[in-house]
């Protein structure tokens, strides 16, 4: 996180109590952090208006969606065109099993975060969906063991 707005230390613990819990009251925050309620939404508003707090989201628990196998792919296409990158992009884009996809610096070109029901489901996709596209030179999955830390 860069400090172009000069983050105090009241700011950084704002931020790590927002972190761990989008949804508190301001007196609950004002509280946690060692302020009054009007100060604290002040310094809150300012965290927002200069986009430090980008917005609030739900932690959706994947099994309750019936999406609890998360396997993490790295993905080498073969062109570089600019028309075969966007179709790639906004094809797997797209596809709702694809929770994160991001283009990366050198190898491999482009990292996706699928979450599916189970072996069987991610099968399907990378068969039926992913591995058949023009663009894709080669796949190469990773199944998570264990989560050490998740943050954001």
């Amino acid at each position: 996180m860069s400090n172009k707005i000069g983050l105090d230390a009241v700011d950084r613990e704002i931020l790590f109590h927002l972190r761990q819990d989008g949804r508190l009251t301001n007196v609950e925050l004002a509280k946690r952090v060692g302020l009054t309620p009007p100060p604290c939404l002040r310094r809150v508003k300012r965290l927002e208006e200069a986009g430090v707090i980008a917005g609030y989201r739900a932690v959706i628990d994947p099994a309750a969606l019936g999406r609890e196998l998360e396997v993490h792919i790295d993905v080498e296409i073969f062109a570089q065109d600019r028309k075969t990158v966007e179709e790639f992009e906004d094809t797997v884009a797209s596809y709702e099993e694809v929770v994160e996809f991001r283009r990366m610096y050198g190898r491999p070109d482009y990292f996706l975060r699928v979450a599916v029901a189970d072996h069987a489901a991610y099968e399907a996709f990378v068969m039926g969906r992913l591995s058949g596209l023009p663009a894709v030179l080669r796949l190469e999955s990773h199944l998570t063991m264990k989560t050490i830390k998740l943050d954001g």
